[in-house]
């Protein structure tokens, strides 16, 4: 006989516990049957002593297991077991029914969560996770989602082997299962799941015992997860807060690929962000992704992903600074060269957008020197892929800042193929090739070989561009090429509509376009006929309002522009100018 502890659902929707008199099992079978009693549990008839030992027993247990075997629990509990228990029938209609109903608990609060736990519901929705039924899917994850907020649900769906499931479902095509898995690896990922023993990621796999093994596995398959999630910059932050730079710190290090590469591939997906690039530098990874960059392996994309983080980090002085201290500008320069990798786009993008970024540097542009980098990148010019022509062109340009450079570039016909470039419409592009050239246009014998090939005039029709940034840098590059051409006024007349197009970008909201532009228009302007034009074209009043409402600090290009020493020379004192502009202010 046992005593059977039950609920009455009443009209008004309230429900009662109540207790039946002791009964049979087969009475108890008869009770199930009733539209208004439904048994919960059955408590076993134990003695006080065995009682006793069990409580000593679990003293030292979590307060969840307390709670679980307390006799006075919430409603809440014995609703939600029961829910679970009609999701374990196997009857898939139920299944997905009990799964809607437990979704709209409130699955946040402990008593939930304990009550799932401990009739094995989380077994059970684990499992759900392999169904081929998106609906049985999606109501899992739609409560694991909210309940492995808790420390002790996620280390169970951890053992439960839940993780290499959820990291599967990241790339179904149902965005729903996505945002859902996604969200449960990132509570999942509070676990310490990463933090693996440094023996275990030094060790070969064959050599670890049963244990470390399983250690290794779960943090592949964690930082599988931490890849897919850093795609998205609110995960970023979370990841940061997190902690995750220490443990990405101990992961890069290991000898096992299998965890190197997502951590790698992590780190590059983070290297955009300024707080991620002080902890790699910090942390000391620069020296790791330097040596998983010159280790000698088939698996390409642990290459590319060491340079694509390089490139991203070095827009930090510090970092670029240690890449060459690390070694890191030899093997990218041997990479550079390789012919493999000149056949493989992504990996030769990262590499020599890694050689730009680090040539912002001049004592990394000596070593650079030294690696005779200067033929390596001329030859690549020649090379299809925009993305590789734009870091190539960005590296020339950098290295061009040195006048040695220069003569090289010329020497090795860098010149023609730069020139032709600028026929392309890739704004990144374009606005490198417009600095590599406006260096070169220092030189005297680099100016003539642009001049004969019409460069100037290219560069010049670089102003109708609609990217800002192309049209500043093209206005700078007209700067040397005015002041170092033959007989300049005379080209820069015959540009037909080109100072009418240069004045009027003095028009332009953006300041370095602004800066620019004054820095050409002060070597245009030297010319006394290209001066009369521009004065037509009313660049005196232009400039003279750009220094009254320009925000300070004022661009040094603005006090080099013909105001008002060129333009006076023209004007006669009675003029509308001289009366304007130039008048002292009234006392």
């Amino acid at each position: 006989m046992d005593v059977v502890e039950a609920k009455e659902v009443c009209k008004d929707g309230e429900v009662r516990k109540k207790t039946t008199e002791p009964r049979s099992t087969e009475a108890t079978s008869a009770a199930l049957l009733g539209p208004r009693v439904v048994v919960i549990t059955e408590l076993e008839d134990d003695s006080d002593s065995s009682s006793k030992a069990e409580s000593s027993e679990e003293e030292d247990d979590s307060r969840w297991t307390e709670v679980g075997k307390g006799s006075d629990v919430p409603t809440e509990y014995w609703h939600i077991q029961k829910l679970v228990k009609y999701m374990k029938a196997g009857n898939q209609t139920a299944t997905i029914v009990a799964l809607c109903c437990l979704k709209d608990q409130t699955l946040t609060t402990e008593i939930s969560q304990i009550a799932i736990r401990d009739i094995g519901g989380l077994e059970v929705l684990v499992n759900l996770l392999e169904t081929e039924d998106l609906k049985c899917k999606l109501g899992a994850l739609s409560v694991l989602s909210q309940i492995s907020v808790n420390t002790e649900i996620r280390r169970t769906i951890t053992d439960l082997g839940g993780v290499p499931l959820l990291v599967e479902i990241l790339s179904h095509p149902a965005r729903d299962l996505q945002i859902l898995a996604a969200e449960t690896i990132a509570n999942i990922a509070k676990v310490d799941l990463l933090d693996v023993s440094r023996t275990a990621l030094m060790t070969p796999m064959d050599d670890l015992q049963p244990e470390e093994k399983q250690q290794v596995l779960v943090a592949k398959a964690g930082a599988e997860a931490l890849w897919s999630l850093s795609q998205s910059t609110k995960n970023k932050e979370a990841m940061k807060r997190a902690g995750s730079m220490r443990l990405l710190a101990n992961l890069i290090k290991s000898i096992h690929l299998d965890v190197v590469i997502p951590i790698m591939g992590t780190i590059q997906q983070c290297a955009s962000e300024s707080k991620y690039q002080l902890g790699i530098r910090t942390e000391g990874m620069i020296a790791d992704l330097v040596r998983h960059l010159s280790t000698v392996t088939t698996r390409t994309d642990l290459k590319k992903h060491c340079a694509s983080a390089i490139f991203r980090c070095a827009e930090d002085e510090q970092t670029r600074d240690l890449v060459r201290q690390s070694g890191g500008l030899d093997p990218l320069v041997k990479l550079a060269k390789d012919p493999a990798v000149q056949l493989d786009k992504p990996l030769l993008a990262a590499v020599t957008g890694a050689i730009w970024k680090c040539a912002i540097s001049p004592a990394n542009v000596r070593r650079f020197d030294d690696l005779n980098i200067m033929p390596i990148l001329v030859g690549l010019l020649k090379d299809e892929n925009e993305e590789v022509l734009t870091n190539v062109v960005g590296g020339l340009a950098e290295c061009c800042k040195h006048p040695e450079n220069r003569t090289v570039l010329r020497l090795n016909d860098g010149i023609p193929p730069l020139v032709m470039l600028l026929n392309g419409t890739n704004a990144p592009l374009l606005q490198n090739v417009a600095l590599v050239l406006g260096e070169c246009a220092h030189e005297m014998e680099s100016m003539e070989i642009i001049d004969k090939l019409d460069g100037v005039r290219l560069i010049w029709s670089l102003l109708k561009n609609p990217d800002t940034l192309v049209q500043a840098n093209a206005a700078w590059a007209l700067c040397p090429c005015i002041q170092n051409a033959k007989d300049s006024g005379e080209m820069v007349r015959s540009f037909v509509g080109g100072l009418e197009l240069i004045v009027s970008l003095l028009r332009s909201e953006d300041i370095k376009v602004l800066a620019c532009v004054c820095a050409a228009i002060a070597k245009i302007a030297l010319d006394r006929e290209n001066l009369a034009v521009v004065t037509d074209h009313g660049v005196v009043p232009m400039l003279a309002q750009l220094v009254i409402t320009v925000p300070l600090p004022v661009p040094s290009s603005l006090l080099t522009a013909p105001l008002p020493h060129n333009t006076c020379l023209l004007q006669p004192a009675d003029s509308p100018f001289t009366s304007q502009y130039l008048s002292p202010p009234a006392c």
